[in-house]
């Protein structure tokens, strides 16, 4: 129904005007009477599934739902029903950003991927704050912060520090975001000493809590081996809880989409298909030159089920999906708890 019916009425708008139809839809379904149920009976199979124990958490199955599609925390809910087993919220800033100027979101569809240069746009930590307070769902969230971008690289572990704090009770696991190419700077901080800087701090207020939350560190598949390596001394220097591969690409090379269009369209973020191989073996690399001294959670072109087996048998442990969810739809979801699901049992 999906892919014939409601993806191409949606593909007829702007990609950022039927982003907003698409929630509009689905708050409306969340209100009606049964509507949430009745959703969750066509897309939730639980059938497939099987819960995976990581970070001291419960994922009732491996497939989450990345950061970014649900950045201001709106349809919680929602997502829960159609069988993600975790949602990760944001970029979260400690302020509301309008992000950058529009158009600011692109469809490549020859190559089943999108480019964005959004540039953390979020109604701030205090709003998404009181919006998780309401939620009704017990699944698990991941709080995915930045930096607002008028903050200096030299004052960033700040922001960090607030959208910790005040985020601490109302989500379950955090991811330090250092790794969006649409923040002027950002990823400057992933180098070794500011990241060591942000990633120590934020530890040191975790440990003051009686109990802790995992942190995990979101890279970008860009990096090279020399900067891989120091993102396995960081994690295990740091003893953050893991990482996840990955962010958006700037390569644009092997794409189908003419090159013309691609140049049009301008600087940004390559997330979809296009990525796929590269965030695997950033997964992979990683995995084997820790010895697997850290989970990983793996995205980056997840489309099927055999996309995302990929990633868990490159080292991933739990996999997210973005822009193969816009692409594929809900049904995705339990098409890839399939897949897993049978790969177990051989």
């Amino acid at each position: 129904m999906y892919k014939t019916l409601l993806r191409p009425f949606l593909f007829l708008f702007q990609p950022e005007k039927a982003h907003h139809l698409t929630f509009f839809l689905l708050k409306l379904i969340n209100v009606i009477p049964f509507g949430r149920g009745l959703f969750s009976l066509v897309y939730s199979q639980k059938k497939d599934t099987k819960s995976t124990q990581l970070f001291g958490l419960d994922f009732p199955n491996k497939v989450g739902l990345a950061a970014g599609l649900d950045k201001n925390a709106e349809a919680i809910d929602m997502f829960a029903a159609m069988g993600f087993g975790f949602v990760e919220i944001g970029t979260v800033t400690p302020k509301p950003q309008p992000g950058n100027p529009k158009p600011r979101l692109f469809r490549l569809k020859k190559d089943e991927a999108l480019i964005n240069r959004m540039g953390f746009n979020n109604d701030g930590v205090d709003i998404i704050k009181k919006r998780l307070q309401r939620r009704k769902s017990n699944i698990l969230v991941g709080g995915n912060i930045g930096k607002n971008k008028i903050t200096p690289n030299e004052e960033a572990v700040n922001d960090y520090i607030i959208c910790f704090n005040e985020l601490f009770d109302v989500v379950d696991y955090f991811v330090v975001n250092v790794s969006s190419p649409n923040t002027p700077g950002l990823r400057e901080l992933q180098e070794k000493k500011p990241l060591s800087n942000i990633l120590n701090t934020l530890m040191k207020e975790n440990n003051k809590r009686p109990t802790t939350k995992p942190i995990l560190l979101k890279i970008a598949p860009d990096l090279t081996e020399e900067q891989l390596l120091d993102i396995i001394d960081i994690v295990n220097e740091t003893r953050i809880d893991g990482v996840i591969a990955t962010n958006t690409t700037i390569d644009r090379s092997g794409l189908l989409t003419s090159e013309t269009t691609v140049t049009s369209i301008g600087a940004g973020g390559l997330s979809g298909k296009p990525v796929q191989s590269k965030s695997t073996e950033v997964i992979r690399f990683l995995h084997e030159r820790s010895n697997g001294s850290f989970p990983i959670i793996g995205v980056g072109g997840i489309n099927s089920g055999v996309s995302a087996l990929e990633k868990i048998a490159s080292g991933a442990s739990l996999v997210q999906v973005y822009s193969g969810f816009i692409y594929e739809g809900p049904a995705l979801i339990s098409a890839i708890n399939k897949t897993l699901s049978e790969s177990a049992t051989k």
